[in-house]
């Protein structure tokens, strides 16, 4: 599939914030509600809203931890990683193209 066509059928990390989660939750596989929010400095509804559109498509699951209180954690899945590394060669692809 040409690159640029890989960029905009992949809709769901066309947006900042979505490709923002993901690229954090690679190298750590998981991360805390919390901790998203102290690192991409969005409102706990926006991202709230971003999280579960990643989750509709099958890249994070999102599920509760309990330590002092419940807290919500957020899981990369396999195939949000294999999407994410799909989506990340074809920009890499598309910016080659321009140097």
């Amino acid at each position: 599939m040409e690159p640029l066509r890989e960029l905009t059928k992949n809709h769901v990390l066309g947006n900042p914030i979505r490709l923002g989660i993901v690229l954090y939750l690679l190298p750590r596989r998981k991360a805390l509600f919390k901790e998203l929010l102290e690192v991409l400095e969005v409102t706990p509804g926006n991202l709230d809203s971003h999280l579960k559109a990643l989750e509709r498509e099958g890249y994070v699951e999102l599920y509760k931890v309990f330590a002092d209180r419940p807290r919500t954690a957020v899981r990369i899945t396999e195939k949000g990683v294999e999407e994410t590394a799909r989506y990340l060669k074809a920009l890499k692809s598309v910016l080659e193209g321009i140097e």
